[in-house]
């Protein structure tokens, strides 16, 4: 794989990974991807991830079962960033919302609001934490 995985975090060589709904593109979610992760989500057509907290490989859905079937992978003029087209199977975020950007800065006090509504409860999927 010759992209830029030129962002190291944790010792890890990583690019980052943005997944949209291939249909409607809706951004869902940023992650990041080492090599493992790209050819891993390229060899099962299922994204997977490069946990930065975890400093480990984790298939999307793993937990929750809200997995990504990827439909096209496309990357930036920079080879730096990846564009995963997907399947959503579930909610993309753990908050519970089919995407991470659920939430809309106000233009005239910098407050945020909630511009979507969840589509699972976190506790019902991974329990009490």
């Amino acid at each position: 794989m010759d992209l830029n995985f030129r962002l190291q975090v944790g010792g890890e060589q990583l690019i980052i990974a943005i997944s949209q709904d291939y249909k409607s593109s809706e951004v869902l979610m940023v992650a990041y991807m080492n090599k493992e992760a790209l050819m891993k989500t390229i060899d099962t057509g299922k994204a997977h991830y490069w946990s930065t907290s975890r400093n480990k490989l984790w298939l999307k859905g793993e937990s929750s079962g809200h997995t990504q079937e990827v439909q096209e992978i496309l990357t930036d003029c920079d080879e730096d960033a990846v564009l995963l087209k997907v399947k959503q199977n579930g909610g993309a975020c753990h908050e519970g919302y089919y995407s991470c950007f659920f939430r809309k800065i106000q233009e005239d006090s910098g407050n945020l609001e909630l511009v979507k509504e969840k589509v699972f409860e976190p506790e019902n999927v991974y329990g009490d934490k």
